[in-house]
């Protein structure tokens, strides 16, 4: 079940794209979904390793 205090994005990729990430997350076992999540994670992660860690208070939220 979704959970109402997460936040929805909306997402528009080319066709080759899609089909390309779909290929990857079946690879790695996870749903496409699972699949962004886990590499927007690491893209923070390598951001924040690099520059400093992202406070709630930077991000305007």
């Amino acid at each position: 079940m979704r959970n109402k205090e997460n936040k929805h994005l909306g997402l528009e990729i080319e066709p080759t794209l899609h089909s390309k990430i779909k290929y990857i997350a079946k690879y790695e076992g996870r749903s496409i979904n699972g699949q962004i999540l886990y590499l927007i994670r690491n893209c923070i992660r390598q951001f924040e390793a690099e520059n400093g860690e992202i406070k709630p208070e930077d991000t305007g939220e």
